[in-house]
C-alpha cells in the first residue's frame, strides 16, 4: 500500500518576501558588527594612548610663584639664559649687536662683569660644564665654549637648527629649539646623543625656551607665556604647571618683553626668575 504524499504547504508570496527581508537585515547587522569590531581592534592602541594622556592630567600639579625677594635687573638686558655659580648669577643676553655674557651680584642685581660677543651672532641660552660656559646662538647653528672666569672664547661647536635654551643635568646637556623636542648632547663634544618629546596632558608642548636642570627634571620657560613647566626627562611628561603671571607692577610692565630666565639655588632650594627687558628679578619658590 502506497503512503499518501503529504501535500506541500502553501506560503503566501508576501510572507515569503518578508522572510527574505528579515534574513537580509540580520546579515547586514552581522556584517556591520564585524566591521565595527575590526575598526575597534585597529584603533584600540591609539585610543589607549589618548586615554593614558588624559589620565596624566591628574598627575600635573598646578602651582603658583611665591615671591620671597625682588631686586633690580638691568632693563636693557634681553635675557636668554640664567644660571647660579659660586654665589653669582651668570646671564646671557640676545639681539644682534647687543648680545653678551654677564656676572651679577644676586644680593643687589649689580652687573659686575660683562663681555660682548660678535655682533654677527644673536646670543641664546647658557649652561656650565666644569670650568666652561656653553652659549648657544639663535640661527647661526654655532655654540661657543667660553672660560667661566674671563668669558674668553675657547672653542666653537656646530649643530643643526635653532638654539634656544640649554642646561646641564650632570650627565649631558639638554637643549631646546622652540619646538616640543628636547635634545640631549654630549658634555664634551656637543654631539647629539638622544632626546625626548615633551607633552602636557598628552599634547605636544611647543615653544620650550630657557631651561634649568634640577636633578632628573628640567624647568622650562614657554615662549610668550607667563608659565614655567617642570618636565620629567625620562618620559617627557610635564609634571608641574607653574603660573608666573602678575609678577610685575603696571609701571614695571611698560616696554617689557616675555618671561624668560630660570636659575636654581640648591643650597636654599629657591629659584631666580626674570624676563627679557624686565627691570626686576625675583627670588621665588613654587607653591600649591
Amino acid at each position: 500500500m502506497r503512503r499518501k504524499r503529504r501535500p506541500e504547504r502553501w506560503i503566501p508570496a508576501g510572507r515569503y518576501h518578508s522572510n527574505q527581508r528579515v534574513v537580509r537585515h540580520a546579515a547586514s547587522i552581522f556584517l556591520a558588527a564585524l566591521v565595527f569590531g575590526a575598526v575597534v581592534w585597529m584603533f584600540l592602541p591609539a585610543w589607549s594612548q589618548t586615554a593614558s594622556g588624559f589620565q596624566s592630567e591628574e598627575s600635573v600639579r598646578e602651582l603658583r610663584v611665591e615671591v620671597h625677594r625682588r631686586f633690580p635687573h638691568d632693563p636693557t638686558a634681553y635675557t636668554q639664559g640664567l644660571i647660579l655659580f659660586e654665589g653669582k648669577l651668570l646671564e646671557s643676553t640676545g639681539r644682534y649687536g647687543q648680545s653678551d655674557l654677564r656676572r651679577l651680584d644676586p644680593a643687589t642685581g649689580t652687573v659686575e662683569q660683562r663681555v660682548g660677543i660678535s655682533p654677527a651672532f644673536f646670543g641664546e641660552g647658557i649652561a656650565r660644564v666644569e670650568d666652561r660656559l656653553i652659549m648657544l646662538t639663535y640661527k647661526a647653528q654655532r655654540a661657543f665654549a667660553l672660560g667661566i672666569e674671563q668669558f674668553d672664547q675657547l672653542e666653537t661647536f656646530r649643530y643643526r637648527g635653532e638654539g634656544w635654551g640649554l642646561c646641564n643635568d650632570g650627565r649631558r646637556l639638554i637643549m631646546s629649539n622652540g619646538s616640543s623636542r628636547l635634545t640631549f648632547r654630549d658634555l664634551q663634544s656637543f654631539e647629539e646623543i638622544g632626546g625626548v618629546d615633551v607633552t602636557l596632558r598628552g599634547v605636544p608642548q611647543m615653544q620650550l625656551n630657557e631651561l634649568e636642570c634640577v636633578g632628573d627634571t628640567v624647568y622650562a620657560n614657554v615662549y610668550q607665556r607667563d608659565i614655567i613647566l617642570r618636565i620629567d626627562l625620562e618620559s617627557g611628561d610635564v609634571t608641574e604647571y607653574i603660573d608666573a603671571s602678575g609678577l610685575l607692577t603696571r609701571e614695571e610692565s611698560r616696554g617689557v618683553d616675555v618671561l624668560n630666565g630660570i636659575a636654581y639655588d640648591p643650597d636654599r632650594d629657591r629659584f631666580y626668575i626674570t624676563g627679557k627687558l624686565w627691570p626686576t628679578m625675583f627670588e621665588v619658590t613654587f607653591e600649591e
